[in-house]
């Protein structure tokens, strides 16, 4: 029997999990690294985490239930995040024996009510969080806007995110019969240390395989010694365990997710609008 969403673990079933996670990761970890534990404390199998959210080929349903368990820690006062994308728990002495997650949902639903200005359904995962509504509407169009272009255009625009990003030397070269490598470029460190990194940038809807990863491993073997992988899909598990094994050429990857979020660092094709806030200092005059 195929996996639905239903086999998914609900979002409150992975408050806890999310507070080990960061507790065993030393108390702060990327979203990458949260998700990658949290998947073994609940040992989901790869067709539960292949399983899309909605449409999006980006995201798979784990991830974003794991995001909205995030989102309510977060509001319930255990964890914070910086602009960095690294969430940390607020406190070492945090004990999960302490924790209670239905009363977790019930505090920040009962909060939000209080707050919000109109009436809102409140699903089990369609609190309206403004800043989070606003984060997937920018995410599903820009993903949209990559599985529109033509496979040129995609690699014309992963050679500008590469230069963007300091490397040089970039190099579109796919061709047929080239075993899947798109293109070629330097990476600089620190404008010291350069190494060249082959790279694959995959235009796909769905999960980039462990065997996709072993092809391409294939196709660099005797050229380089370092790898990067793009894709505006999802990477299965198995795939990226493949990426990092042991005693074979490492393979950076980057799924749709990263993809969007490094676009929108650098400002490629993403549109920024800071709001001014301006206060009066009352305390200020009074002191004149």
């Amino acid at each position: 029997m195929k996996p639905t969403s239903l086999s998914v673990p609900k979002f409150d079933a992975m408050l806890l999990p999310t507070i080990e996670a960061l507790q065993i990761l030393g108390g702060s970890g990327t979203t990458e690294e949260i998700y990658e534990k949290v998947v073994q404390l609940l040992n989901l199998s790869n067709q539960v985490l292949e399983i899309p959210h909605g449409n999006s080929a980006s995201q798979g349903e784990v991830e974003y239930r794991l995001g909205w368990s995030r989102t309510y820690l977060k509001k319930y006062g255990l964890l914070e995040n910086s602009a960095r994308g690294v969430w940390s728990l607020v406190s070492t002495s945090i004990k999960l024996d302490n924790l209670d997650s239905k009363e977790i949902v019930k505090a920040v639903r009962d909060a939000h009510k209080k707050k919000a200005t109109e009436t809102y359904a409140l699903d089990e995962l369609t609190i309206p969080l403004e800043e989070t509504v606003e984060e997937l509407a920018w995410h599903q169009q820009l993903h949209k806007e990559l599985l529109s272009l033509e496979p040129a255009a995609f690699e014309r625009l992963i050679q500008r995110l590469l230069r963007e990003s300091g490397f040089i030397q970039v190099q579109v070269t796919g061709r047929s019969g080239d075993g899947g490598i798109d293109g070629v470029g330097i990476a600089r460190i620190n404008g010291f240390l350069s190494f060249h990194v082959l790279f694959q940038c995959k235009r796909y809807q769905g999960s980039v395989s462990a065997a996709q990863i072993r092809d391409f491993r294939g196709a660099m073997q005797g050229r380089t010694d370092k790898g990067l992988f793009i894709t505006t899909g999802t990477f299965t598990r198995d795939a990226i365990k493949e990426a990092t094994r042991d005693g074979a050429p490492p393979i950076d990857l980057t799924d749709g997710e990263q993809l969007v979020q490094r676009l929108k660092e650098l400002r490629l094709g993403v549109n920024i609008t800071m709001i001014e806030s301006v206060e009066v200092d009352t305390e200020w005059f009074r002191k004149i």
